[in-house]
């Protein structure tokens, strides 16, 4: 069978890194200015209200409401009281549908039993970026939602001003009221909406935003908006979706990426119970879209597994990886032993340094690949028809999804619909669209509506895995005691021989830390050959980063003698805020603050039992600057029990309490899980795990109690969900040593002998 044309394949998974992490150094973007000018003022039909459209990013088109399904973003009021909020952003269990909201509910001093809200369409044009990634939905919109609240307040005030003939500034709001104190008079809402819709939008300058003490709503613990559906079981993901007429569809394809399809049993699975349709697609050179495979479509998801079952498929792997993470660990361990075939950063003398330190440390540090592992297995439902085609998707990145859509297809991204649905995780994983390239060419195909639903095993052997990686560390402590120099050579791997694989270095080596802090410090780097894909995986590169850093810094604090908090004390210094100098680049005195605010939670330097340790490590990525301490035991038989981990956080002001407690603690359980038996290893190209019996998470026995703890700082806010994790992995390891002796060098731990 032919081969189809090679196209570049990560150039889309690297264009999308620089959306999340345009910073270069695993932050996020500067937050949106509003313009006050892209809101527009609205009016429903009679007696329908008043709406609010205003702008997230995108492009404000002149609005009527004949047109209201292509607005932007908007705040609806109808006349009964109910008081309607777009959420733009994809809710993939992060909490972004219920703290969106929030935000302008807090300004419009809505009575949030009266909210309720919408999932938007998918239209970057009109709403601006839609994807959940890199912990930036709230900070790159935290401005706008403020002024759409407040904009809305003032008009509503204004109509109770004009109804009652009096100044609006004595008038009040508070729980979807406006007040008259001085005359006793209140009026809901609803009752003005229809006049507030006749006023002019307030001119630029006229609205005053609160104050951080006056908040009534952001701050407290609230309910996420689709809990109730959730616990009661209604059809909110993906895989719930159902069309009429639907038929289910399978996709099997090489077990080496680049393999292609040389042969199949086709006729043979066409004739088994149930199925419809059985034929080849031969992909369209792009890794991140349509790999090439067979299809399998059957008139149920039972019925197409089975079939699945006997698929005998003859693949030409010429052009297949023949990657082996066994060849790769011993290439990577002699590199080690050499200086780094690139310079990334370098600042002072590292070599005269290592002559007149009082004493260095060698380390080499080794982490495998891992996998995404959501709940939800990749599934997408498509229905082609008339040269279009609407998508039903549970995806992180829907704008990036009709592209690819688009593409695959070969039509305009104009013909191409995608519905946002509810996803059951997604970590990064489903910032890579292929599920919904590949059920559109089989809608296409068999001209009906499908749903595609890819097994645990295609979800393991499929992945754009977190890739593994390398450290092999120099460091010196001076006759002080203090950290003296930093040498830092990082093997990773390349698919072109030119960049590193998607997070597999420092997008800004110089901004990495500790590079800003010490004075004599080179970071270089080696690459090895790699054909096995790569992407974002939560908290992309500092994931791996933190642990490798933080357990080595922790390496030179043992050796000097020094008590871990007072050596990483020492070396943030004076509080300054490091280049880029603001909200994405390091504050260290708001790094001192959880750190020392993590210890004092802890009982640092308490007395402990023979075998029980407590670990400490800080990171700042994403805009987060977070500290962790873990207090865990080892028996004699390297049994590890983590027993409590203690959180420490600025990210602002915070939203939601009870979402970012959920993303603190759900942080430090995916951490933990991944950091103590997690793997993806690869022979002859094909990943060794495919399910959950030979990738084991963490089971409930297992969990130890999360305490976590806000510094509610006047900075704007950020998210939480990818920066609580780093610091995970490296305080647990530390605490490992101060329980046991034994430094951790390799991850998972159960590559040490370490169980749990």
């Amino acid at each position: 069978m032919k081969k189809p044309p090679v196209k570049p394949v990560f150039s889309s998974l690297e264009a999308l890194f620089d959306e999340i992490d345009p910073s270069g150094n695993n932050s996020l973007s500067t937050a949106v200015k509003t313009d006050r000018r892209t809101f527009l003022k609205i009016s429903g039909a009679a007696g329908a209200g008043f709406v609010l459209a205003f702008s997230l990013g995108g492009k404000v088109e002149a609005a009527s409401s004949k047109r209201r399904a292509e607005l932007n973003a908007y705040i609806r009021i109808s006349p009964e009281g109910s008081i309607f909020i777009h959420s733009k952003n994809p809710e993939i269990g992060q909490g972004i549908k219920t703290a969106m909201p929030m935000i302008i509910a807090e300004e419009l001093d809505a009575d949030w039993n009266d909210v309720k809200v919408e999932q938007s369409p998918i239209n970057e044009n009109i709403f601006g970026r839609q994807n959940a990634g890199g912990s930036r939905s709230i900070a790159s919109n935290w401005d706008t939602m403020r002024e759409a609240g407040a904009t809305a307040r003032g008009m509503l005030v204004q109509a109770a001003a004009d109804r009652w003939r009096v100044p609006a500034k004595e008038c009040t709001t508070e729980k979807s009221f406006v007040f008259h104190k001085k005359t006793h008079r209140k009026i809901p809402y609803g009752d003005l909406a229809n006049e507030a819709a006749r006023l002019p939008v307030p001119l630029d300058g006229t609205l005053k935003l609160k104050d951080r003490r006056d908040y009534k709503l952001l701050g407290r613990r609230i309910s996420g908006v689709d809990n109730y559906a959730l616990v009661t079981g209604q059809p909110l993901f993906g895989i719930d979706q159902a069309l009429p007429g639907m038929l289910y569809a399978v996709y099997e394809k090489c077990p080496a990426v680049g393999g292609i399809v040389a042969s199949a049993n086709l006729d043979a699975i066409r004739r088994l119970p149930g199925v419809k349709h059985a034929f080849v697609l031969p992909g369209n050179g792009n890794e991140q879209e349509l790999l090439p495979g067979v299809a399998i479509v059957a008139t149920s998801t039972w019925a197409a597994f089975q079939a699945k079952k006997q698929l005998n498929v003859s693949w030409d792997e010429s052009g297949a990886s023949k990657d082996s993470w066994g060849e790769l660990e011993k290439r990577a361990q002699a590199l080690g032993n050499q200086p780094g075939k690139e310079t990334l950063y370098e600042v002072g003398d590292v070599d005269a340094a290592i002559q007149s330190s009082a004493q260095s440390i060698d380390s080499f540090y080794s982490f495998r690949f891992v996998a995404h592992a959501s709940l939800e297995p990749q599934n997408c439902t498509a229905w082609y028809r008339n040269g279009e085609i609407q998508l039903w998707a549970p995806t992180q990145s829907p704008g990036r999804g009709l592209a690819s859509v688009a593409n695959t297809l070969g039509i305009e991204e104009d013909k191409v619909t995608i519905h946002q649905t509810r996803a059951g995780g997604g970590f990064g994983r489903r910032l890579v669209n292929d599920p919904l390239c590949e059920v559109a060419a089989i809608s296409r195909h068999i001209k009906a509506p499908v749903k595609l639903q890819w097994t645990r095993e295609d979800d393991m052997t499929h992945d754009f895995y977190r890739a593994g990686g390398f450290h092999s560390f120099k460091g010196g402590i001076d006759s002080a005691g203090k950290l003296a120099f930093w040498q830092h050579h990082l093997i990773t791997f390349s698919h072109d021989g030119e960049k590193p694989v998607i997070a597999g270095a420092p997008r800004q080596p110089a901004h990495e830390f500790p590079a800003q802090l010490i004075g004599d410090f080179r970071l270089t780097q080696s690459m090895l050959p790699l054909k096995t894909r790569c992407g974002l995986w939560r908290a992309p590169g500092s994931n791996t980063y933190a642990w490798a850093l933080q357990c080595f810094l922790h390496e030179l604090a043992v050796a000097a003698g020094r008590d871990h908090l007072e050596f990483l004390l020492e070396l943030m210094g004076e509080p300054t805020w490091l280049p880029p100098k603001n909200l994405y680049g390091l504050n260290t005195g708001r790094a001192a603050d959880v750190i020392k605010l993590a210890a004092e939670k802890a009982g640092w330097g308490k007395k402990l039992a023979a075998g029980r340790g407590l670990g400490l490590a800080f990171h700042f990525s994403h805009a987060g600057h977070f500290a962790e301490v873990a207090e865990i035991s080892v028996s004699e038989s390297k049994k590890v029990t983590v027993h409590k981990v203690t959180v420490a956080a600025d990210i602002g002001p915070v939203i939601n309490l009870s979402g970012a407690e959920n993303q603190c603690e759900g942080s430090v359980i995916d951490g933990l899980s991944t950091m103590l038996g997690l793997e993806i290893t690869m022979e002859n190209g094909r990943i060794q795990q495919s399910n959950f019996d030979t990738y084991p998470l963490l089971r409930i026995r297992n969990a130890p109690t999360v305490n976590v703890h806000f510094i509610q700082s006047d900075n704007p806010p950020t998210g939480a969900g990818e920066p609580a994790l780093p610091p995970l992995a490296p305080a647990v390891c530390n605490a490992v040593y101060a329980a046991s002796g034994h430094r951790v060098r390799t991850l998972p731990l159960t590559k040490e002998g370490f169980f749990t």
